[in-house]
């Protein structure tokens, strides 16, 4: 066929366009709808953020216009609500430290061990019922929590335990092991899904190549799963950082530098939690210095979450 007659015989074909009928026309709409309602739900997240940098950031800078960063970071002594004041800040870190430590030393090793149980050794009938159970914990009241560590676990396990010293009514050591009570439904949880989701098939080859279950679960399990078990991590220790009530009830409200555990000390979310109770005046220094420490708490939870999103990126492994 030549390129003339070719030419004649697409013109001869007839060009139908299709219209959208109107049960695809509501469709369209509903699905417009949709994303509009979602891509607000992820600006409503940027925006809370954003209004909280701001919210921190005019009171920070006027605490700081008043007290010196080398004041602020180099000092050791903290008593801003006294006089004379003193704004070294480290007491109220050292303390946050060796909470948070405590409390991921219970989490992390039991949360890993109730994953592996779960998502390698447990029959399906028991992981259907141990799962929710474990994860009501996640359900209750922290206050509670900081209840249960001042009156049980202060006085009836760290005062007869604890063979440094003695143990007063508050324990950075009591407030540590409940609130790693307290977060190991998240670690647990977190990292049985992402064990969960590693694949059948790399089990099976690990069997196939004479590995033990204890093999399979630690050489390749375990690797394959690296990623979201360091998110499971660094969710906990975020959420460790972050606690008040249990600090302000169980760990005391004395800033103190001490390695201790077995002493009361005073975390940051315990500092802002008893000062921030209404009866100080606003514009003064001891009304910034809540900010400061709050600005203190983000950027320290800022750079946690930087670095689980590097470590993640780094350890992650995608499945076909």
């Amino acid at each position: 066929m030549t390129s003339a007659a070719s030419t004649a015989a697409t013109a001869a074909v007839p060009v139908v366009t299709l219209r959208p009928t109107g049960a695809l026309r509501r469709r369209q709409r509903f699905e417009r709808l949709v994303k509009a309602v979602l891509l607000a739900s992820a600006l409503v997240s940027v925006a809370t953020t954003v209004l909280i940098v701001f919210s921190l950031l005019q009171p920070t800078v006027e605490f700081f216009q008043e007290v010196s960063f080398g004041e602020f970071f180099g000092g050791t002594d903290w008593s801003p609500n006294f006089e004379p004041a003193s704004f070294g800040v480290w007491p109220i870190i050292g303390g946050t430290l060796v909470v948070t430590g405590i409390a991921l030393l219970v989490a992390v090793p039991c949360g890993l061990g109730a994953a592996f149980y779960l998502s390698e050794y447990a029959r399906p009938r028991a992981r259907r019922v141990l799962k929710p159970v474990l994860e009501l914990l996640a359900g209750i009241p922290t206050v509670v929590f900081g209840f249960f560590a001042l009156t049980f676990v202060n006085p009836e396990l760290v005062a007869k335990l604890w063979p440094i010293g003695d143990v007063s009514t508050f324990s950075a050591l009591g407030a540590g092991l409940v609130m790693g009570v307290m977060i190991l439904p998240i670690m647990t949880s977190l990292s049985e899904d992402a064990m969960s989701a590693v694949p059948q098939s790399l089990r099976q080859a690990g069997v196939a190549l004479g590995a033990t279950r204890r093999e399979v679960c630690t050489k390749v399990v375990f690797p394959a799963a690296l990623s979201g078990i360091v998110a499971a991590t660094v969710l906990a220790v975020s959420r460790a950082i972050g606690e008040t009530m249990i600090a302000l009830l169980a760990a005391g409200n004395r800033p103190n530098l001490s390695a201790n555990p077995g002493e009361d000390m005073q975390t940051m979310t315990a500092f802002i939690g008893s000062t921030a109770l209404g009866d100080i005046a606003t514009q003064t220094i001891q009304y910034k210095t809540i900010f400061a420490v709050g600005a203190l708490l983000f950027a320290v939870t800022f750079v946690l979450n930087i670095v689980s999103i590097r470590v993640v990126r780094r350890f992650r492994q995608a499945y076909e």
